[in-house]
C-alpha cells in the first residue's frame, strides 16, 4: 500500500508535511520521503528507509533543512519517491500509490528501448518514474495523468507538485480516496481524512472517481470531472484505513463495529453463537469488529492478551518473514487471568495466510486457553489484489482459503470457489472444518460479503470486492 500527504498555504507548511505524512505511516513500512517548495530556493526533497525506523524519527533532522510554502510527502511499501522530474511539462515533483501490473509490457511498447529507467533493487522498473515518463508523452499535466491512467493495468492516485500548486488525480475508478482540507491560510491534500483535521484543516472536498484538482492557498478547482464508475476498496474500511477517517462519508471505527454487530447478529439467528467466556480482537484492527460482535452477542468484552508495541509498533516491519514471526510472538503478552481455563472467541479483521494467526492460537493454549474460536470480519479471500498491494502475493494458492482448496479437491477445487465461499454450502462446511483442523480453531466463522456490504453502507456497486469474488 502507502499514502500521501501534501499542503499549500501563505505560510510555511514544512511541519504539517512531516506530521501529515507521518499519520500514513500504517499504510507502508518500506520508504518516506518529503519535497518542499520554496520560490527562491526551488525544491527540497529527502528520501529515507523506514524499514527499521519510524518515519517521523528519520525526518526529524531533516525539518532545518526545509522551508517553503507547498510541499507533498509520501509512506510507500514499493518505490522510493516523491521523484523530481524536468519535462517539457516543467519542473515537477511526483508521487503515486497504486499498482502496475503492466510495468514492462509499458516499457517495451511506448519507449522502445530509447528511454531509461532507474531500476530498484529487485530489478524492476520504479513505478513513480513509469507514471511520469507516461504523463510526460502528452502536452499537458491533465492530458499526460488521464493517458497514464488509462494504459496502466492496475491503479494509479497522483500528486503532483509544481511551482504553481498541487495537482491531485483520485484514480481512475476511485480505488482510494483523495480528500481536500482547508484553513484561512491554505489547502492540504490527504488520503486519511483525520489527517486533515488534526492539522487545523477542515474536510472540505472529495474527488470523485477519475477526478482531477489543481489546489492553490486559496481554494482548488477542477481540472478534469469525476466519472461514473466507482470502485472504492472495501478493507479501508475492514483492515488498512485508520479509525478516525472517514470514506465516502463512512467512518472506519463505526464500520467495523457495525461489521462486528451484524456478524453476531446472524449466528444468532442461525443459532450457531458458541458458548464462550469472552469475546476479544486481534489486535489491533480486529479489536472493533470484536466490540460490536460482543454488544450484540451478549457475551462480555475482553482483552486476554495485549501487544508491547513500543519498540515494535508493526508485526511486518522487519523484510524477513522469519523474523515478522518472532516479533509477532514477542509482542503478544498474555493476561492469565482472562485466559486460563477460558473459552475463547477471537474476531480478526480478515484471514489472509493464515501464518502469524496459527502462532496466536498456539500461543493461547499455551497459555491456558481451553478453547479459541475465531471469526473473520470479512469473507475467505480467494484471490490476490491486482489493484493494491493489499494481500497481493507470488500466486493466489498462497492464500489460505485458496491453499485448503487444493488440499480437500485439487485443480478440481478451483472450479467452485464460490460454493467454497459460501458457509451454506458442503464444499463450504468442509473448507471451514479444514482450516480449523490446521491452525487449532474449535469454530471458524467469516462474515458474509452481504453483511460486509450492509456494514459498509454505502451503494454496493460502488465498492470493489475482487478479492472475494474474482469479479472486477
Amino acid at each position: 500500500m502507502g499514502g500521501f500527504f501534501g499542503a499549500i498555504s501563505k505560510r510555511d507548511v514544512t511541519l504539517d508535511i512531516f506530521f501529515g505524512v507521518d499519520y500514513h505511516s500504517h499504510l507502508g513500512t518500506r520508504r518516506g520521503g518529503m519535497i518542499i517548495y520554496d520560490k527562491e530556493d526551488g525544491f527540497q526533497r529527502q528520501i529515507h528507509s523506514i524499514e527499521n525506523t519510524p518515519f517521523r524519527t528519520k525526518f526529524e533532522k531533516d525539518l532545518e533543512k526545509f522551508h517553503g510554502t507547498a510541499g507533498i510527502g509520501c509512506i510507500s511499501d514499493t518505490d522510493p519517491q516523491p521523484l523530481l522530474v524536468r519535462s517539457h511539462l516543467g519542473l515537477y515533483a511526483i508521487s503515486t500509490v497504486g499498482i502496475i501490473n503492466n510495468a514492462d509490457a509499458l516499457v517495451d511498447e511506448y519507449f522502445h528501448g530509447h528511454t531509461q529507467f532507474m531500476a530498484m533493487s529487485s530489478g524492476k522498473v520504479n513505478s513513480t518514474e513509469l507514471t511520469a515518463a507516461l504523463i510526460n508523452q502528452r502536452d499537458s499535466l491533465v492530458e499526460g495523468i488521464r493517458y497514464a491512467q488509462e494504459v496502466i493495468d492496475g491503479s494509479s492516485t497522483i500528486l503532483i507538485l509544481t511551482e504553481n500548486g498541487i495537482v491531485a488525480a483520485r484514480d481512475k475508478v476511485g480505488r482510494l480516496p483523495v480528500l481536500i482540507g482547508k484553513n484561512e491560510e491554505g489547502c492540504c491534500v490527504s488520503f486519511e481524512s483525520f489527517a486533515c483535521t488534526k492539522l487545523g484543516y477542515d474536510n472540505a472536498y472529495e474527488l470523485g472517481p477519475g477526478e482531477i484538482v489543481r489546489v492553490t492557498p486559496e481554494g482548488w478547482e477542477t481540472l478534469a470531472p469525476a466519472g461514473d464508475k466507482m470502485r472504492i476498496c472495501a478493507f479501508l474500511w475492514t483492515y488498512y484505513g485508520y479509525p478516525n477517517s472517514n470514506y465516502e462519508g463512512q467512518n472506519v471505527e463505526v464500520m467495523r463495529c457495525r461489521n462486528g454487530e451484524i456478524m453476531a447478529r446472524d449466528e444468532v439467528a442461525r443459532g450457531q453463537l458458541p458458548k464462550v467466556d469472552f469475546v476479544a480482537g486481534v489486535p489491533d484492527s480486529g479489536v472493533p469488529h470484536a466490540i460490536g460482535y460482543a454488544n450484540r452477542s451478549g457475551k462480555p468484552f475482553a482483552r486476554p492478551f495485549v501487544k508491547y508495541t513500543p519498540t515494535w509498533p508493526r508485526s511486518f516491519m522487519p523484510a524477513s518473514q522469519e523474523v515478522r514471526n518472532q516479533v509477532a510472538k514477542m509482542k503478544q503478552i498474555p493476561v492469565p487471568e482472562l485466559i486460563q481455563g477460558k473459552k475463547l472467541l477471537f474476531v480478526d479483521d480478515s484471514i489472509v495466510r493464515g501464518t502469524q494467526l496459527r502462532e496466536t492460537v498456539d500461543f493461547l493454549y499455551e497459555s491456558g486457553a481451553e478453547e479459541v474460536h475465531m471469526r473473520s470480519a470479512c469473507p475467505p479471500i480467494m484471490y490476490g489484489c491486482k489493484y493494491l498491494n493489499f494481500s497481493r502475493g507470488n500466486s493466489d494458492m498462497e492464500l489460505l482459503a485458496r491453499t485448503i482448496v487444493q488440499e480437500l479437491e485439487g485443480d478440481e477445487g478451483q472450479q467452485h470457489l464460490e460454493e467454497y465461499a459460501d458457509a451454506d454450502t458442503q464444499r463450504g462446511q468442509c473448507m471451514l472444518k479444514a482450516i480449523c483442523d490446521k491452525l487449532g480453531f474449535h469454530s471458524l466463522g467469516y462474515q458474509s460479503l452481504n453483511g460486509l456490504l450492509e456494514a459498509i453502507g454505502i451503494d454496493r456497486d460502488k465498492i470493489c470486492t475482487y478479492c472475494w469474488t474474482g469479479k472486477e
